[in-house]
């Protein structure tokens, strides 16, 4: 018999760095993971257990997750799952601004929204959001790079191939994680020409949006590439088609796929994790954090 070959993971630990919010607060990136829960504030995520009808019920469920161990609570208004429709400025809004409003005035964890829209993240940050959250690397909305340059927030830039609308129409790479690594460095590189501070950016592959199964196995195996940029890495993986492809399970039943690709991510380098189940997946990489350790905190 002829023994397969395995590639270890990595096991890169990139520099902790601390990201710089409004108001002079800060928010420590590694060495230890931190969760960002997701608050979708729509009627058509792609994980029905999700889905906030209301301000009111999104904001329940983001104080939830801030008690529940997340650092950042990211809420966006407009559902960018494959094959899914843009929202308009005003839905948007109306979705959104609420919700981030009626957090800020209970609670003081660090509040992300998740929008294209420069109108949608200006209100946004007015209502007392921290950071921006951008699927498009600044480049849906011209007036974006400015506005974030403007109020000094931190933003994620994440890669996505095409839109959402037509994102997994027949995706293809010849090198996935390499285009992906190179294709945001230049958005890093055109945020920082815009005026944004190097120290205010994130970094996100885009797991699941505009890539095949292969591909985002190997965005995961090969993080560390990415990680070693300097930039904090932010990986969406939580619940997502590639788990159900490796496992078989429907998008109800992949909590314990999503935590193996987290800790598969944290070997990568990836410190922050958008996730949907906050406490179980704080659990398990602070239990893998500590094993990787030999030791307790």
């Amino acid at each position: 018999m002829i023994a397969s070959a395995h590639i270890a993971p990595s096991r890169f630990a990139p520099e902790p760095v601390a990201l710089e919010l409004p108001g002079g607060r800060s928010l420590a990136v590694g060495p230890e993971a931190l969760v960002m829960g997701v608050v979708n504030a729509t009627p058509d995520s792609f994980y029905p257990g999700s889905r906030r009808r209301g301000a009111a019920e999104a904001a329940e469920a983001a104080l939830a997750m801030a008690e529940a161990g997340a650092s950042i609570v990211d809420v966006g208004g407009e559902s960018t799952r494959p094959g899914s429709d843009s929202v308009g400025e005003e839905e948007e809004l109306e979705r959104v601004v609420p919700v981030v409003a009626a957090i800020r005035s209970r609670s003081g964890v660090a509040v992300s929204v998740d929008t294209r829209k420069a109108s949608v993240a200006r209100a946004a940050l007015d209502a007392g959001a921290d950071i921006v959250n951008d699927v498009s690397a600044l480049l849906h909305d011209p007036a974006m790079a400015g506005l974030v340059a403007g109020r000094g927030v931190p933003v994620v830039l994440m890669h996505m191939k095409g839109d959402p609308k037509t994102m997994q129409a027949s995706p293809s790479y010849s090198d996935c994680p390499a285009e992906v690594r190179a294709f945001l460095l230049e958005a890093a590189a055109r945020a920082e020409r815009a005026g944004v501070d190097r120290r205010r950016v994130i970094l996100d592959p885009g797991i699941g949006f505009g890539k095949r199964l292969e591909d985002n196995l190997a965005l995961i195996a090969r993080l560390g590439e990415l990680a070693a940029e300097g930039y904090p890495v932010l990986v969406g993986l939580s619940r997502k088609s590639f788990v159900g492809a490796v496992t078989g399970r429907a998008v109800e039943e992949r909590l314990a796929g999503s935590l193996g690709a987290a800790c598969a991510a944290f070997l990568g380098g990836a410190r922050i994790f958008r996730v949907h189940d906050v406490a179980e997946t704080r659990d398990a990489l602070r239990v893998f954090e500590a094993a990787l350790r030999g030791r307790g905190a």
